[in-house]
């Protein structure tokens, strides 16, 4: 099997670090993620300029590994268009993203970007996420099983996979909830804190906050407040 990782949080991150030795038990692993952090970039790509694409010495033995200055769609078309041009992968693998990518969130995600990229050019996409911190034992432990039983389930050709980790260690995890839907609500919210600009101009700075109170019965949400790991399918608007 072929796997093609991607990510939002550039090519140096964490998460996707983890994404890709989880996924060199599946195969063979091709990396092409961005150059810098491209977060909340949804299924942005770049016209009216030129990409550069270059080859990186990862840090896991044994994949090709390449930096696109662009955004996450924008490597997922360097690499079906270009680097794996004539050796497509099977699946498609972004994230892990550093953060939640649940409730309608998911609008903003690159990292949902990028597998919607790759599901609309013909390849099967798992979206990665994480709760924003250093817990990965959680998501480490459940992400290769996971994997596996979404790959051995009939291959979707108008939806992605998404899979969210609560980021809380093993001990306190309750388990996979798998099926669930999407919040019908934010999980982050803009509440801004404001600083006076030149000429009458108002700087707003994101505060980051996020619910911790809500969450409807057996929604993505919801099942991360409950610590327990969330996996559901997102529809492609097109497909």
């Amino acid at each position: 099997m072929r796997i093609l990782v991607t990510n939002d949080d550039g090519i140096g991150a964490e998460g996707l670090r983890r994404v890709v030795e989880m996924a060199k038990g599946f195969g063979e692993v091709w990396v092409v993620a961005p150059a810098s952090q491209c977060s909340a970039m949804s299924q942005c790509v770049t016209i009216r300029r030129s990409l550069t694409v270059h080859p990186e010495a990862y840090p896991v033995e044994g994949v090709r590994a390449y930096s696109v200055s662009g955004t996450p769609a924008d490597c997922v078309d360097a690499a079906l268009g270009y680097l794996m041009k004539d050796c497509r992968p099977d699946w498609c693998f972004s994230g892990m993203n550093w953060g939640f990518n649940a409730g309608f969130d998911i609008a903003y995600s690159g990292t949902v970007g990028a597998a919607m990229q790759a599901l609309m050019l013909g390849v099967p996409a798992i979206a990665f996420s994480n709760k924003k911190g250093d817990m990965y034992e959680t998501a480490d432990h459940y992400m290769a099983e996971i994997a596996e039983t979404l790959m051995k389930k009939e291959k979707l050709t108008r939806e992605i996979w998404n899979v969210n980790f609560p980021g809380c260690t093993l001990a306190e995890c309750r388990g996979i909830e798998w099926d669930v839907a999407i919040e019908p609500t934010p999980y982050f919210y803009g509440d801004y804190q404001t600083e006076a600009g030149e000429n009458g101009s108002v700087i707003l700075l994101d505060r980051d906050v996020y619910h911790e109170d809500h969450g409807e019965r057996h929604t993505d949400v919801a099942a991360l407040l409950h610590n327990k790991v969330a996996v559901g399918r997102i529809r492609s608007m097109v497909l």
